[in-house]
């Protein structure tokens, strides 16, 4: 399929957004999640630790000018980060803000100590694009590299560009109102 979206690697300026089990309340409060597009939702990423009630910066890591960057970023993160429900707000949240990559302890996964070494290289020096490469399975940094892991059926579909399952659906539609016409369940579905 011609229109798949291979990620092989993505470069990115690092962020740092230490702790662990950072929840999808916290990266995006339920109360921004009206919208049935997920466009603007990147403005209210870790709103409430980032402003206090009058909307003043409490001095969040995402708002420090030490991490500004005009292109995409990088997260660096703890354990857990996005635990609590599944919902697409906070992912998208954080897509639209500028992170195209997340390495911590879950996701592109690296030790405890390596996430440790790199947040701590970021906290030093943040002016440098950090490297997640899926066919070398490293993070590299200023010089350094870090291994990573990610599951070989993650990865696959990464680098294949099978991860997006709404895409492959949709160039596949002629298939899907096939197959939904000769079940008795879907009635309907392949007149729309």
């Amino acid at each position: 399929m011609a229109d798949l979206i291979r990620i092989t690697k993505v470069a990115g300026r690092p962020i740092p957004l230490r702790g662990n089990d950072v929840d999808t309340d916290r990266i995006i409060p339920a109360r921004f999640m009206k919208a049935v597009t997920f466009e603007g939702l990147g403005r209210f990423v870790f709103n409430d630790v980032r402003f206090d009630a009058e909307g003043h910066s409490k001095g969040h890591v995402m708002d420090d000018p030490r991490y500004e960057a005009k292109g995409p970023r990088v997260a660096v993160v703890n354990k857990n980060f996005g635990c609590g429900s599944s919902r697409e707000h906070a992912p998208q949240a954080l897509l639209h803000w500028g992170v195209k990559a997340i390495v911590g302890e879950s996701f592109v996964s690296a030790g405890e100590a390596d996430v440790a070494a790199l947040m701590a290289a970021v906290e030093e020096d943040p002016a440098h694009d950090l490297v997640v490469d899926l066919q070398t399975m490293t993070a590299g940094y200023r010089g350094k590299s870090y291994a990573v892991t990610l599951p070989s059926s993650s990865r696959s579909q990464l680098v294949e560009g099978s991860w997006d399952a709404t895409r492959i659906l949709l160039q596949g539609i002629d298939a899907v109102r096939a197959t939904a016409a000769r079940l008795p369940y879907v009635a309907g579905f392949a007149e729309g």
